[in-house]
């Protein structure tokens, strides 16, 4: 039996957009939200059930204390930058009230390629973007410079193979920014 998805489940998954996190405020998610949006990311195709992905929840204060960690990051490639630019790194992880580190642990495996392992940690940051906006949620699934560098990932606890599939902003969108070109299917659709 084919069930088909209600008016406003599509007409959500139509319009959905990114919201920047500057424009994120609270209040975020109940604890009970996000666990139940944590077990709906975490049900996305998984060859061999190797769950190569895990999460970091960054709320409350640890996102200042990380904020200050990404500031001095950058200061220590940057030491001419002024204090304003420090403030923008500080205020990385500070701008939603709730951010989730999508951690990718896809690793070497005899039957399951990395590939694979790596494309399941992208569908688990897009679950969780589509599970909080059919919440009523604005997110942001970001990276920037941070995701890569080898000291913040340590200061994240990050193993050495670990990285950062994707920061998943989520909070209340204070304005909601136009939406951006779409692609003209007929230029990225072939029926053969």
């Amino acid at each position: 039996m084919t069930v088909s998805p209600d008016a406003a489940t599509h007409a959500m998954l139509r319009t959905r957009r990114s919201v920047p996190p500057m424009l994120l405020d609270g209040p975020g998610p109940s604890a009970a939200e996000l666990d139940g949006w944590l077990a709906i990311a975490a049900r996305v195709p998984d060859h061999g059930k190797l769950a190569p992905w895990r999460f970091l929840v960054i709320e409350g204060e640890a996102r200042e204390r990380l904020g200050a960690i990404i500031a001095r990051t950058h200061a220590a490639d940057f030491p001419d930058a002024d204090e304003k630019r420090l403030a923008q790194e500080r205020q990385r992880l500070a701008h939603a009230p709730t951010v989730v580190a999508v951690v990718s642990r896809a690793a070497p495996h005899v039957k399951i390629p990395e590939w694979e392992q790596v494309l399941s940690a992208g569908a688990v940051c897009m679950n969780l973007v589509v599970a909080a906006n059919a919440a009523g949620y604005a997110t942001a699934w970001l990276t920037e410079w941070f995701a890569y560098d080898r000291r913040v990932l340590d200061a994240l606890g990050l193993d050495p193979a670990e990285r950062i599939a994707g920061f998943i902003h989520v909070g209340r969108a204070r304005e909601v920014p136009p939406d951006r070109p779409r692609p003209d299917l007929a230029q990225i659709v072939t029926r053969l």
